[in-house]
């Protein structure tokens, strides 16, 4: 039995949680959320205050829905109550970036700046030049706005100019050292 598939659910109050048709709708302070559960084989049992995922039998597909829709289901329930963020850096030289309206503005070493359209559904805050913080209540739209942001400059390995997250190790390449004896 998948492990993660097993676990319940806590639902925090102010949260509240429907399955209907094959769609769980998770409601909470900060918006609502829907997810399809694709699968017959899996089912979403709600109790008081709990909720958990059940499949029907032991196929290698359902197993591996289990997990997935117990873990997607977990994440909205968080997701609606306090907001999932993702930090990303700027490194270089003059480059900066701000948020103007609905749009990300970044200097990031190209001829012109580079603008992001932010997205409904996304906040996108510059807490100072070298910062951006993306947030938002779904974690799955939050870490693809996020990569988006960072593929408009990707860290270069030898000066480790570019965009990366906070969290991130950035791998830097020894420059040559031709001539040198």
């Amino acid at each position: 039995m998948s492990r993660i598939g097993r676990k319940h659910i806590d639902v925090p109050a102010g949260v509240t949680v429907t399955y209907e048709n094959g769609v769980v709708v998770v409601k909470g302070k900060l918006g609502e959320l829907r997810q399809e559960i694709k699968s017959a084989d899996i089912n979403v049992v709600i109790g008081a205050g709990v909720v958990n995922v059940e499949r029907a039998n032991d196929k290698p597909q359902s197993r591996a829905y289990h997990g997935l829709y117990r873990q997607l289901i977990a994440n909205m329930v968080a997701g609606v109550q306090n907001p999932f963020t993702k930090t990303l850096i700027v490194s270089g030289v003059g480059y900066k970036v701000a948020v103007t309206g609905s749009k990300l503005v970044m200097n990031i070493g190209f001829s012109k700046p580079v603008e992001y359209a932010i997205p409904a559904g996304i906040t996108v805050t510059c807490p100072d030049a070298l910062t951006i913080v993306v947030s938002g209540i779904d974690k799955e739209f939050v870490g693809e706005v996020a990569a988006q942001i960072k593929a408009k400059r990707p860290v270069e390995p030898y000066h480790g100019y570019g965009l990366h997250y906070s969290n991130e190790v950035v791998l830097r390449k020894e420059a040559k050292t031709a001539g040198k004896k």
